[in-house]
C-alpha cells in the first residue's frame, strides 16, 4: 500500500468532520441492527462529482419509500460532498453516503418516534485512475445465480449481504461478477445494471421493483438514444444473453464495463464489443462535461 492509502481520511458523521479512526456510531443504530437505512455512491473524477443531481433524486426517493425524513436539501448534500472532496484532496474516487433511521436508544422492531434524528455518514474512497480501469480493455466474465433478494430492489438499502455473497460465488468460480436471475430472466448484476447487445440493439431490463433504477443506467441509455442507437427495455433470459453479440454492465464506479463471457459462454470474438466501448467513451466524455 502506498503512502496515500495510509493517510487518515476525514469522514463526516452527524454534523462533524472527524478523522476516520475517531468516527463512531451507536450500537443501537438501526442501520447496524436492522439494515434500516439507504445509501448512495457518487463517483469523483478530477475533483468533480458525476451525475450528482441523479444521486440526490434517488436518495430522496429511497428515503421516502422507507418513511425516513431526508435530513438535508440537495444544496446541503452538495456542500457536504464538496467539503469532503476538499478536506481529503480527492481527485479520483467515490463518496459513499449513508442515512439510517437513527439511534432509538434500544433495539425494537417498531420504528422509533418520527423525530428521532437520522444517522448521516459520508466518507471518501480514493481510486486513482478510476476512469482507466484496465478491465475495460479486456472485459469481465460473469456467472448467473438465483436472485433471492427481497422484492423492493428499487430502494437502495444497506442490506447488501446477498450481493456480497454473489461476489464471493463469482470469485470462487474464478470469474469477476455475477448476474442475478429470476424465473430464468436476468434482473441485474450484484452491484450494477446488466445489458446485452443483439445486432445493434441494446437490451436491458425495464424499470420496476425488481431492479435498482441505476443513475448511470439512465444517463447511458439517454446518451445511446442521442447517438441514434436502438434501445429496448425488456426482460431477457440468461440463454439469450449467452448467445448475444456483446454485453456490458453499468454502475457509478464501473461506468460502462464490457462483459465478454456469461456462464462460460464467450460472447462475439471474446473481446469487448464496439457498442460497449463507444458507450463508455461517450459516458465518460459527457459526464466529465456536466460534473459539478
Amino acid at each position: 500500500m502506498g503512502e496515500k492509502t495510509r493517510m487518515t481520511r476525514t469522514v463526516y458523521v452527524n454534523g462533524d468532520y472527524v478523522p476516520e479512526n475517531e468516527a463512531k456510531v451507536s450500537v443501537f443504530d438501526r442501520g447496524f441492527l436492522m439494515a434500516d437505512g439507504v445509501y448512495e455512491v457518487t463517483s469523483v473524477l478530477d475533483g468533480k462529482l458525476l451525475d450528482f443531481a441523479g444521486h440526490c433524486k434517488r436518495l430522496a426517493r429511497s428515503l421516502a419509500e422507507l418513511d425516513i425524513t431526508n435530513p438535508h436539501t440537495d444544496a446541503e448534500w452538495l456542500a457536504l460532498h464538496r467539503e469532503l472532496v476538499a478536506r481529503n484532496a480527492l481527485q479520483d474516487g467515490m463518496i459513499y453516503l449513508q442515512v439510517t433511521r437513527g439511534n432509538p436508544g434500544d433495539r425494537d422492531f417498531v420504528f422509533p418516534p418520527a423525530d428521532t434524528p437520522c444517522t448521516v455518514v459520508l466518507f471518501t474512497q480514493d481510486k486513482p485512475g478510476l476512469a482507466d480501469n484496465p478491465a475495460a480493455k479486456t472485459g469481465i466474465r460473469v456467472i448467473s445465480i438465483p436472485d433471492i433478494r427481497w422484492g423492493r430492489r428499487d430502494i437502495k438499502t444497506v442490506q447488501l449481504l446477498y450481493p456480497s455473497m454473489g461476489k464471493m460465488m463469482a470469485k470462487k468460480a474464478g470469474v469477476d461478477d455475477a448476474w442475478f436471475t429470476e424465473d430464468g430472466l436476468v434482473t441485474e448484476g450484484t452491484s450494477n445494471n446488466a445489458y446485452i447487445v443483439v445486432g445493434n440493439k441494446i437490451i436491458t431490463r425495464h424499470l420496476g421493483t425488481e431492479i435498482l433504477h441505476g443513475i448511470t443506467r439512465s444517463a447511458v441509455l439517454r446518451f445511446a438514444r442521442e447517438a441514434q442507437m436502438e434501445v429496448e427495455e425488456r426482460s431477457f433470459s440468461i440463454d439469450e444473453a449467452k448467445v448475444a453479440d456483446e454485453a456490458f454492465i453499468t454502475s457509478a464506479s464501473a461506468f460502462v464495463m464490457p462483459v465478454v463471457e456469461i456462464d462460460g459462454a464467450s460472447l462475439g470474438d471474446g473481446k469487448p464489443g464496439h457498442i460497449a466501448r463507444r458507450l463508455r467513451e461517450i459516458y465518460l466524455e459527457e459526464s466529465r462535461k456536466s460534473a459539478v
